[in-house]
């Protein structure tokens, strides 16, 4: 059961082939046998799991089911659980209950979803490799030496390994989309706003987004259904109504104009990726859409604004957790300046640490307007050239990473080399754009992502290009040998 999609499992439901609490035991006895080697789970909620199952069975009976009833998934440990642990990957959450749910877990639990668990993930979403997280780092199911890219890392690893049926993830710089690729996934992260930032806890607030990690395209187009939609707890919440993703995968794309910024094609890129990319850019063509250079001149700045904007907002966003309010707590202080000084030391790790240090930097008194106002006014330029791109095509694609699956450690130690893996992503999140990260063909047995952006609010179109390619190829379906795993 664990090779089918959505949909299929929900016929097989709806039929009476299984039950939900059939399909979710298989999944929990999944996680159990192979998770020891990946590390993609810091939850595992098996006992509200089966109630969650009996719960949508009952519901099936009535013939009052979702498409995502009764279907296991996994939400990343960043959303808010009531009553199971929300760890964020640090050990300042470690033990932290949450005492409500987010509005992406509302809603999943609305359709009738089965939450299996909490998955891993780069502490409080800090990070491109799934390394930096308090449990240890996720390791990716094509192979084991390597990372799974981050911060979503753990929900990447799960769907890829069929540990769960699909996982939710959140993208700041690119955390749905780069781990999408390298663990050969369908990742998509929705326009800034579509989705509800309510029980997500916050790394940047301005470029935070929910979004799914899943096989295909139709199964995005089934998380997202449920996902999407206007929140009045969340004031950056898009109050605009919700199209049905899945009524627009069969359109046709013949005639769409594909955008290729030079920017995205050039040093940094491997060229074994880059001929993946182009040969998927080329079964476009054979379906009909037109392909056209375009340029996104400003796009090298991405990075470096990113790293102004991103840690600016973190120093504010994780002051909280000081140990009286929230978080970890350290024993025996002194004094008020030592339980701030040492349960922050003791509960963050060192790259949360070291960008609030950026972050507060760059907001100090003297150093904002040439650091924090420079950035922002460059992030308008950023949005500037997307929305001069999109006069001319309807989306743009390129590589959604510069290379395959790095080593575990390979990176660790050179902070500037493992920013630069976001070097195609960082900018949608600098614009608000939606983006899907699909797989194409493989290099040296490692999967490989091609980036699709589209415009505000266009994730019908994203996902319409995005199934249509995978009518006519097979690598989404690829799954990693399983029994080397053990």
């Amino acid at each position: 059961m664990h090779d089918k999609s959505i949909a299929q499992l929900a016929s097989g439901l709806r039929a009476g082939e299984f039950s939900s609490v059939d399909l979710t035991q298989a999944f929990l006895d999944r996680i159990e046998q192979y998770d020891g080697a990946l590390n993609s789970f810091i939850t595992i909620a098996e006992q509200a799991a089966l109630k969650s199952a009996e719960a949508a069975d009952r519901r099936l009976r009535t013939g009052k089911a979702t498409l995502l009833t009764g279907i296991p998934i996994a939400h990343k440990d960043i959303f808010c659980t009531d009553g199971v642990k929300t760890s964020c990957g640090s050990r300042m959450l470690d033990h932290f209950i949450a005492p409500y749910d987010a509005t992406v877990v509302t809603r999943f639990d609305q359709a009738g979803a089965v939450m299996l668990g909490k998955t891993n993930m780069d502490e409080f979403a800090m990070g491109s490799s799934n390394e930096t997280s308090y449990y240890g780092p996720v390791h990716n199911p094509w192979d084991q030496e390597s990372v799974p890219g981050g911060s979503s890392g753990g929900s990447a690893a799960a769907v890829a390994a069929r540990l769960c049926v699909a996982a939710t993830g959140t993208d700041t710089g690119g955390s749905i989309r780069q781990p999408a690729a390298l663990c050969g996934l369908t990742g998509l992260k929705p326009t800034y706003g579509r989705v509800s930032r309510y029980g997500m806890i916050a790394f940047a607030s301005s470029l935070d987004q929910g979004g799914s990690l899943t096989r295909s395209a139709a199964d995005a187009a089934a998380m997202l259904q449920v996902m999407a939609g206007f929140d009045p707890r969340d004031s950056t919440s898009a109050e605009r109504p919700v199209p049905d993703y899945g009524a627009a995968l069969e359109d046709e794309i013949a005639g769409l104009r594909i955008g290729l910024p030079k920017e995205y094609f050039g040093e940094g890129l491997d060229p074994a990726v880059a001929r993946s990319v182009e040969q998927a850019i080329d079964e476009y063509r054979r379906l009909g859409a037109e392909v056209k250079k375009i340029s996104l001149p400003n796009s090298a700045l991405a990075i470096p604004t990113y790293y102004v904007v991103a840690p600016a907002e973190c120093s504010s966003n994780l002051a909280r957790f000081d140990g009286v309010r929230f978080g970890h707590r350290c024993d025996d202080p002194k004094d008020l300046e030592e339980l701030y000084k040492r349960s922050r030391g003791e509960g963050f790790g060192a790259e949360v640490k070291r960008r609030i240090l950026i972050g507060t930097y760059a907001l100090s008194a003297g150093y904002y307007d040439a650091y924090y106002l420079k950035a922002q006014q460059i992030r308008k330029l950023i949005s500037d050239d997307f929305r001069s791109a999109f006069e001319q095509v309807d989306v743009v694609m390129g590589p959604t990473a510069p290379g395959t699956a790095f080593g575990i450690g390979e990176k660790a130690d050179d902070p500037v080399t493992m920013y630069l893996s976001d070097t195609y992503t960082i900018a949608v999140n600098l614009a608000g754009l939606p983006a899907v990260s699909i797989p194409v063909a493989p290099v040296g047995g490692k999967p490989v992502g091609l980036q699709i952006i589209g415009d505000y609010f266009q994730e019908s179109r994203l996902l319409n290009m995005a199934h249509r390619y995978q009518q006519v190829t097979d690598w989404h379906l690829a799954m990693p040998e399983m029994q080397d795993l053990g």
